[in-house]
């Protein structure tokens, strides 16, 4: 799955457009590295998201097309 469709199932952003804008931007990176918004996400990859002066580090446990809301919690796990 891509990682700008990811971010939007999982809801750590809210738009799916909002998260390609954050990928484009750099503020987005998959295991260390600047990824872009067609980056394929896998369970494992670790996510970090620079939210203005905080960030937010996930490692993705599941990848799944679509998820209710209660759910989205679920496909990812966070880091401190």
């Amino acid at each position: 799955m891509r990682l700008d469709k990811f971010l939007k199932v999982s809801r750590l952003i809210k738009r799916r457009t909002v998260a390609n804008e954050a990928c484009d931007a750099q503020r987005v990176t998959v295991n260390g590295r600047p990824a872009k918004a067609s980056y394929d996400v896998k369970p494992g990859d670790v996510i970090e998201i620079a939210f203005g002066q905080r960030s937010l580090k996930v490692e993705v446990l599941d990848v799944a097309e679509h998820t209710a809301k209660a759910d989205a919690a679920g496909l990812y796990r966070e880091l401190p």
